[in-house]
């Protein structure tokens, strides 16, 4: 019984070898265009993951990481004893969950109302005007804010003051500012988030919309019924990911919109790392605070795949 045990086995592991050799002899050139990529990941995103180990050292840049003493959790002690760190958490939450209520279901709606657009070249018109504005750097786009919305010069408050309105506060007050920012990113990420969703709806099959038309559906009707559903799982993974990134925000656009008398809101995690970590030098506080986020993050993603997939039976995996 052993031997005949063994024989299946080696039999199979036999197989196994030839198909594996199959697969490689025929598909070589997809395992070579997948090896940039990994090799990507592996050299910018898994080696130096080696430099955490600076949260947990008094790193001195003269002795370099390997040499530089261990303090074990003495910065994230430090980290939870300053009173600006829960500010700038505070803020960095709030404003990313602004942005996941306003942000987030903007390109799905640009991209439906695409989707019913059927003069081509208006279409066509329509999505190069809304990609555009992905290509400009935040440092122009801040530039154009405060030039728009600045209290005294800016041009809508220009417009309002002569029609004898009072000017709006866009920069000054953080209502207004947390307002301005969020409408900001709206119009910077919007149209380049609607072609992920495009593709999505590009492998709808297009005979349901006939059979919907057929049964009397009109056009709100098929997006409820057939578009909306069609791309939910486009929907629910991408979703999955913006709430991953709760913890983290980018650098440039809190920076650049930012000024002295909005700090209350403005500051950020990002923003709050340059200027203690790196202005001040203090790179294990930084690396500190950036592993905290990575946590964070990690915890939000795990969280929000576990719901979708006991709620939607979506997920990413």
């Amino acid at each position: 019984m052993d031997k005949t045990l063994a024989s299946q086995y080696t039999i199979r592991s036999s197989a196994l070898k030839k198909s594996r050799r199959l697969f490689l002899n025929q598909d070589w050139q997809l395992y070579a265009l997948l090896s940039l990529p990994m090799l990507y990941f592996l050299i910018f995103k898994y080696i130096p993951m080696y430099g955490v180990t600076i949260a947990f050292k008094d790193f001195n840049m003269f002795q370099g990481i390997w040499k530089s003493p261990w303090v074990g959790l003495d910065a994230f002690r430090e980290i939870f004893l300053m009173k600006d760190f829960y500010k700038v958490l505070r803020n960095t939450m709030l404003l990313n969950l602004l942005d996941l209520v306003v942000s987030f279901p903007a390109p799905i709606i640009l991209a439906v109302l695409l989707n019913e657009i059927r003069i081509k070249w208006f279409k066509k018109g329509a999505q190069t005007v809304l990609y555009l504005p992905h290509f400009i750097s935040w440092v122009i786009i801040g530039g154009m804010v405060y030039q728009l919305l600045s209290t005294n010069t800016g041009l809508v408050n220009i417009l309002l003051k002569s029609s004898g309105m009072k000017a709006i506060p866009f920069l000054t007050e953080p209502i207004y500012w947390v307002i301005t920012y969020v409408g900001a990113g709206v119009w910077q990420n919007a149209g380049w988030g609607t072609i992920i969703y495009l593709a999505a709806l590009a492998g709808i099959n297009k005979e349901l919309y006939e059979a919907a038309e057929v049964d009397g559906a009109g056009r709100l009707r098929k997006i409820w019924n057939i578009t909306l559903p069609g791309i939910k799982p486009t929907i629910m993974i991408l979703l999955i990911i913006n709430i991953g990134h709760m913890a983290s925000i980018g650098f440039e656009r809190p920076f650049v919109l930012a000024n002295p008398l909005v700090t209350d809101v403005s500051d950020v995690i990002s923003t709050f790392v340059y200027k203690v970590g790196i202005n001040s030098a203090r790179f294990t506080i930084a690396t500190a605070i950036g592993l905290f986020q990575a946590v964070v993050g990690l915890i939000f993603l795990l969280s929000s795949n576990y719901i979708s997939k006991k709620v939607t039976d979506q997920g990413i995996w």
